[in-house]
């Protein structure tokens, strides 16, 4: 069985064959599903879709773009959201430099946010980052030393000096379609070289289509083609890389299954 980590199933792309997506990836040995929230103000569609699908389990949160205009979830409120059985992360939440859509001060703020409930819950947060590693890395060394929380980078598309200083803080990383693009070498060397035990794969869909889709509408069936040349690169087993990144996402993502 196969996980997709990193999915927006409540995303309009999705809304006219929702039905058909998830079937689909069942048949594509897709076992699990997690749902990711991007928006505190959409959270009842991102729940009313976990609890639709018994395989499909979602997260409460505001992504980076979204902290300037959503508004300012407490502590206490997403605490709230993540006591419902099928809300089983924090975010995605972090910091993206590239776009810049939100202030930087909002974005750093409500990532503190999220990582303080994910502390106190004893759930993991799903971290966005984007051409923001040194910022990132401070914070996350800062907020680690006022207490261990744990988490993921999502989507992991940075260098081995920040997968070093993820994976020595604990968290685990994400690979996406992004790791089977041709000009992603430099990305495919670095997943290469990180411990079995905290590697996830993921779709991000409806974005990142891997190879050889790429281009067009992804889905969670695809997480396969992405798993297959990550098993590739590690050099063993697709049914290997499928049973480890299997067996780690449930040691992180702990209330799946209960």
């Amino acid at each position: 069985m196969l996980v997709d980590s990193h999915c927006h199933l409540d995303f309009p792309d999705f809304a006219d064959d929702l039905d058909e997506i998830v079937a689909r990836a069942g048949r594509a040995d897709v076992g699990v599903m997690l749902s990711i929230g991007t928006h505190i103000t959409r959270h009842p569609q991102v729940l009313a879709i976990a609890e639709r699908f018994e395989q499909v389990y979602c997260s409460v949160g505001i992504h980076p773009h979204e902290a300037g205009t959503e508004p300012a979830a407490t502590v206490e409120t997403l605490l709230a959201l993540a006591e419902h059985p099928k809300v089983v992360a924090f975010g995605e939440t972090g910091l993206d430099y590239y776009y810049d859509k939100s202030p930087r001060d909002r974005q750093r703020e409500s990532f503190r946010i999220h990582i303080e409930a994910a502390r106190r819950a004893g759930l993991p947060v799903i971290i966005h980052t984007r051409d923001a590693d040194a910022d990132m890395a401070a914070i996350l060394e800062e907020e680690m030393g006022q207490g261990a929380f744990t988490g993921l980078i999502h989507c992991f598309s940075a260098g081995p000096d920040f997968a070093a200083t993820a994976l020595r803080l604990g968290l685990y990383l994400s690979a996406s379609g992004i790791m089977t693009f041709k000009t992603a070498d430099s990305l495919r060397e670095t997943l290469a070289s990180v411990p079995l035990d905290r590697l996830l794969v993921e779709t991000d869909s409806p974005y990142l289509a891997p190879l050889p889709h790429r281009g067009k509408r992804n889905e969670p069936a695809y997480v396969a083609l992405t798993a297959a040349r990550l098993a590739e690169i590690r050099g063993i087993s697709p049914a290997a890389l499928a049973e480890a990144t299997t067996a780690n996402f449930l040691r992180l993502f702990t209330k799946v299954g209960r």
